[in-house]
């Protein structure tokens, strides 16, 4: 695992433009650090200040964090989809294969990549909001301050996901612009099977089936937190409650996906003639 992640990040970290994308991917999560310290001055009559409405509070710091941090997966995406499309217009694929690495060996390069630099993300992700957690919230009991840690889990599930369905459509038409044009197809075609469910038969049979799909599947590991926000600041309001936890089925549907995914790339590499 160690050979095939580190000639893979070698190739990662010759590439001028993967090594700005990567090191863009790492520096955008600390924006939530702005976040925290943001000012809004109201119209001169007072200012409002993020951090001190208690909008970082333990547990839910790991929800907000890890949700504002998934937004930005999609420039490490474009690393993903960029190291498939290097390997074909380059032919190192070929190359790779004639010198010895086996087609399942080539797959799980990129796989182990994935998981890696989700895994940094992830790690990264868990300080900044332990630091902002323990500076600004009111709470320090270790049970309340490790509360809902799940969202990490869920993050990371939720990145290596995400990022496999980018390497099987890369994979599948070999070209960076066009892997991501058919990401986007994909999430266009997700929203038209829920109308047509929806059409066909109700609002709620239409979002239990759009639930199972990839990316909304991935979207649901965690959901927004401004409702849930809006939940300690008005508790007398039913109609804000809703369902944010992470659950194991959700869990399990998204690694079903990853796993689909890394094994239809390996199938199309396998029948694939070089």
């Amino acid at each position: 695992m160690l050979r095939l992640l580190s000639l893979e990040l070698q190739k990662l970290l010759l590439n001028r433009t993967s090594k700005i994308l990567i090191f863009v991917s790492f520096i955008l999560p600390f924006f939530v650090i702005l976040l925290s310290s943001l000012r809004i001055n109201v119209f001169g009559f007072f200012t409002l200040e993020l951090g001190e409405l208690g909008v970082f509070n333990f547990p839910i710091i790991w929800h907000l964090t890890t949700f504002f941090a998934s937004q930005f997966k999609f420039f490490f995406a474009i690393v993903v989809v960029s190291m498939i499309g290097n390997e074909y217009s380059n032919k190192t694929i070929k190359q790779n294969l004639i010198d010895g690495l086996s087609k399942k060996e080539f797959i799980l390069s990129k796989f182990y990549t994935i998981v890696f630099f989700s895994l940094v993300s992830t790690i990264l992700i868990g300080l900044i909001s332990l630091c902002i957690g323990l500076y600004y919230s009111s709470y320090t009991e270790a049970s309340i301050i490790f509360r809902e840690v799940e969202f990490l889990l869920a993050y990371f599930v939720k990145l290596v996901g995400f990022f496999s369905l980018c390497l099987f459509l890369a994979m599948l038409v070999k070209r960076s612009a066009f892997a991501l044009a058919f990401l986007f197809i994909t999430f266009i075609s997700e929203w038209l099977i829920f109308l047509l469910v929806m059409w066909q038969t109700s609002t709620e049979t239409a979002w239990k089936v759009i639930e199972v799909l990839p990316i909304q599947s991935m979207w649901e590991l965690i959901n927004q937190p401004f409702q849930r926000i809006a939940m300690t600041k008005f508790p007398d309001k039913g109609e804000l409650i809703y369902d944010y936890a992470v659950h194991g089925y959700e869990f399990a549907i998204v690694i079903g996906w990853t796993a689909l995914f890394i094994f239809l790339s390996y199938r199309l590499l396998k029948k694939r003639d070089l």
